[in-house]
Formats: structure tokens, C-alpha cells, sequence
């Protein structure tokens, strides 16, 4: 059956290079809103709409009575449509791609939907009242965009402008054509769980911690945040650990590619846990739990182009429709 799309695909065709720039744009937005999500948190205005899809009962815009708390919520509300906007476009450019790649096309599909799934948890969020834990299963289903903005910026990386036109993946996106060793990618594998892990109980800090995004009192996950603090630094000190075995199993295999993702994931992790550890010991200021929130996103986004280095066959191989992301994604 004919569609607009196949319609339009038949008369116009995008470069692979518009499409790389599309699934970048995208991916660079979601990381921005994960930030925006966390100056909403730190300016207690999770509330300012106190409603869902409007702002207030009377009006889908903010009201001058509800002050800048509304302005700041519906800001981030807004910037929902900047992201449906980028991933529209990664669509598109997918879809206009001469040969067709569907495993990109069911990416970009993929990132469409969870935009949309975290919109209704953002309205879940507010009709809630700020429970905990449905604030934490909103940052959890932004880490999930996060995850296909990333998988679908590095496939498309991954393609020479050459090989798109020949539906082919380029040999020369091998890492280095050197094949990466079993304890490297164990070590990769287990550097992404760590992390996940990691990012997971920051979540529990988070909703422990006296920044509940509203002024008013809102209940609290039911976890000394002393003791949550201190079990989430362990973890990263772990996943650190991980992360330096790592490079050294890479600088004996002689892969300079992946030892660079590595020491880029180190630097970004060492500095997201000095923030960490300063705001836990300066009484938590605003402009650092928000700071923070943007490295668990960077660190996320870091951890996923290590395990896409060392392990180049997860989206490399001959048969892209048959890797085990795009089965889950396509699920």
C-alpha cells in the first residue's frame, strides 16, 4: 500500500551524511532534556502546572498566578516538541535513504515512540503529585531514548556514504580491523551493567534526597539518603574499577579506537563523581544536582559507545535485522 513516505521516497533521496547530522541532532537534544528535566527538579517546579496535558484546569499555558514555577515546567513541556521535531527529521532522512536501511528506519521509529511514552510519564508525573517513584521511571524512560538516540547515531556513523549506496556496511568501520579479545568484551558487557546499575541507584538518591521538585512537602522514597549515598559511590567506584581493566586489556589488544571511548568514558565518569561527591558535602546546590543529572546522561551515552566499540559486530554484522538491540528495539 502507498504511503506518504514511499510516495516521497521515490522522487527525493537524502544523503547518509543528512541522516548522520539528523540522529546526532536528535541525540544531543535528549541529552539537553534530561538537564532541563533536572532545572525543573532543583527549582521546585514540578508543580507549576499543576495539571496534565494543560498547565492549569482553565488554561493549557501558564497563568501569571502560577509565577515562574509554571513558565520553567511548561519551558520543559515545550521542549518535547523540539525533540518530536529532531526525531521527525531522523525518520525522514532515514526513510529517504536510497537503499533503504529499515534496521536505521526501526531506530528512528523506536526513539518517535519513546518520546511519546515519556510525554505521558511526564503527565503521569505531575498527576501524581511527584511520587518518587514515578519520577524515577521518567528519568529511567529518558535513559531509554537516550539509549536509541545513541544506538542510532552510532549505526549511522558506522555506514560510508559508499557503502549506504550499495545498502552495505563499510568493512573500514571495523574498529581498527583488529578483533577485539573475549576478556575485552566481557569487560565491556560488564562495564555497561555497572553502569546501568549505577544509574539506577542514583535514582533511589534522588528520590531520597530534599530536592522533590516542588516546595511543598511530597513524600519520599522510604531510604536513609546517608546510607543510598554512600552504597551509589561505591558503585561508581566499582564501575570505575571496571573501566580502567578495561583499558588495559584494550592497550594490550593494541585498539587505540576503543582505549580513546574508554579514557573518554573515564574522564566524563571521574568528573561526574567529583560533582558528586561536592554537592553531597556542600548541601546539595541546585546548580549541581542539575549539573549531575547531565553527566548520568553523558555517562550513559559514554558507556554505550565503549560497549558499541569493542563489540562492532552488534550492529556490524551481516545480517543487522537478526542483532539482539534491534530484536528488543523492534519488539
Amino acid at each position: 500500500m502507498a504511503t506518504p513516505f514511499s510516495y516521497l521516497s521515490d522522487r527525493v533521496s537524502l544523503s547518509p551524511r543528512v541522516l548522520r547530522l539528523a540522529s546526532l541532532t536528535a541525540l544531543i537534544v535528549s541529552i539537553i532534556i534530561v538537564f532541563t528535566g533536572g532545572v525543573v527538579r532543583v527549582t521546585s517546579s514540578g508543580l507549576g502546572c499543576p495539571t496534565w496535558p494543560a498547565c492549569d484546569p482553565s488554561s493549557l499555558v501558564p497563568t501569571a498566578e502560577l509565577g515562574i514555577h509554571g513558565v520553567i515546567e511548561f519551558s520543559n513541556r515545550l521542549f518535547t516538541g523540539v525533540i518530536i521535531v529532531a526525531v521527525g527529521w531522523v525518520i525522514v532522512a532515514a526513510r529517504l535513504q536510497r537503499p533503504r536501511n529499515r534496521s536505521i528506519t526501526r531506530l528512528a521509529w523506536s526513539q518517535f515512540w519513546l518520546v511519546v511514552a515519556n510525554a505521558v510519564a511526564g503527565g503521569v508525573t505531575v498527576l501524581t503529585a511527584l511520587n518518587p517513584w514515578v519520577v524515577a521511571m521518567h528519568f529511567v524512560m529518558a535513559v531509554a531514548l537516550l539509549t536509541t538516540t545513541t544506538l542510532t547515531w552510532q549505526r549511522t556513523r558506522d555506514i560510508s556514504d559508499e557503502d549506504a549506496s550499495r545498502g552495505r556496511v563499510s568493512s573500514g568501520a571495523m574498529t581498527g580491523g583488529t578483533r577485539m579479545s573475549q576478556t575485552a568484551s566481557a569487560l565491556s558487557w560488564a562495564l555497561a551493567g555497572a553502569t546501568l546499575i549505577l544509574v539506577l541507584a542514583g535514582t533511589l538518591v534522588s528520590g531520597s534526597g530534599p530536592h522533590s521538585g516542588d516546595s511543598a512537602a511530597v513524600p519520599r522514597m522510604p531510604f536513609n539518603w546517608t546510607g543510598i549515598t554512600v552504597v551509589h559511590g561505591i558503585l561508581g567506584a566499582a564501575t570505575l574499577a571496571i573501566a580502567v581493566a578495561l583499558w588495559l586489556v584494550l592497550s594490550r589488544d593494541e585498539n587505540r579506537t576503543a582505549r580513546k571511548r574508554v579514557s573518554a568514558f573515564l574522564v566524563v565518569t571521574v568528573l561526574q563523581a567529583a560533582v558528586g561527591v561536592t554537592q553531597a558535602f556542600t548541601g546539595l546546590p541546585e546548580i549541581l544536582v542539575a549539573i549531575h543529572l547531565l553527566g548520568a546522561a553523558l555517562v550513559w551515552v559514554g558507556v554505550l559507545r565503549v560497549l558499541l566499540e569493542v563489540n562492532p559486530t552488534l550492529f556490524r554484522g551481516p545480517s543487522m535485522a537478526q542483532t539482539l538491540p534491534e530484536r528488543v528495539i523492534s519488539l
